[in-house]
């Protein structure tokens, strides 16, 4: 039954699917395509829960005596449509608000104590090392002084160029899209490895940016210059703990994937996550045909 199949599938999708892809950790080496591969997870796991009582309109209108016969799973599908719609609905408009709300009240008080730089740039007179964006229309990068005496200027190049990479980008908006499908799933199937892990790669992907701009070396050592500094809430900011500095530092380079050449493992990557997030269209698809057959 097709509509057995969409519950199915949102559950793999949502739980043990997460957990699986978290110690394939050889796929950091191609973070772009990682990074879609897990957009495309919890893309489909979504639509696979709010497609599951569409299916079952076939049986609604269709044959009585199959809707008698399968009515426990119907029922399961229009509760887990429902509840997947109400919790996103709510866990959006949640996390939406927090953030926007935070980062506007930090945004005014750097403005109010900080000196002005370059562009978005803002300098804060303080001694321990921190440098962090602050995203959306008013966005600003904010340095201490403490970053600009521990680094020097090649590092201090490479620490601007991760942060406007997270601005360009608009990596706060990808992280903003994980961080609402996390807190609208019920906790028991949350993964918090999950959301960990699409940090990493947010943050692969910004010390790319950086390489290219002051080399693999350099960059190295400004992720450990500012390995121990603090990370204000709604910020995207250049601190890691100890652990994921030094996976950062090992990701500063591409490589093989697997054993296989990186541009040949992410057309693979992007290729399993059409496949992923196609499945549930396809049985909903499906669920249509077979009615409009009929």
């Amino acid at each position: 039954m097709l509509v057995a199949a969409l519950v199915a599938l949102a559950i793999v999708l949502a739980w043990p699917m997460p957990r699986l892809l978290a110690r394939v950790t050889t796929v950091r080496r191609g973070p772009r395509a990682a990074l879609v591969l897990w957009q495309s997870t919890a893309v489909a796991a979504v639509l696979a829960a709010l497609f599951a009582a569409p299916a079952a309109v076939p049986w609604l209108v269709g044959s009585a005596p199959r809707l008698q016969d399968n009515w426990p799973v119907v029922a399961v599908a229009a509760v887990l449509t429902g509840i997947v719609t109400v919790r996103l609905l709510v866990s959006g408009d949640r996390v939406g608000r927090n953030l926007r709300t935070v980062r506007r009240r930090h945004r005014e008080l750097v403005d109010l104590l900080a000196t002005e730089g370059d562009g978005h740039t803002r300098v804060l007179e303080h001694t321990t090392p921190t440098a962090y964006c602050l995203p959306g229309v008013r966005r600003r990068v904010v340095l201490t002084q403490g970053t600009i005496d521990r680094l020097s200027p090649d590092e201090l190049e490479a620490v601007m160029a991760h942060e406007r990479a997270h601005l360009a980008a608009r990596h706060d908006l990808v992280m903003e899209f994980f961080t609402v499908v996390h807190e609208a799933v019920p906790r028991f199937v949350r993964s918090a490895t999950a959301l960990h892990e699409v940090h990493l790669l947010i943050e692969v992907l910004a010390d790319r940016a950086a390489v290219r701009r002051a080399g693999v070396v350099t960059t190295a050592r400004a992720i450990v210059g500012m390995a121990d500094g603090p990370r204000p809430a709604g910020s995207m900011a250049m601190r890691e703990s100890t652990a994921d500095a030094k996976a950062r530092i090992e990701l500063l380079e591409g490589g093989p994937v697997a054993g296989l050449p990186g541009p040949l493992a992410e057309a693979l990557m992007y290729a399993v996550s059409i496949l992923i997030v196609a499945a549930p269209l396809a049985l909903l698809a499906l669920a249509y045909s077979g009615f409009s057959g009929t």
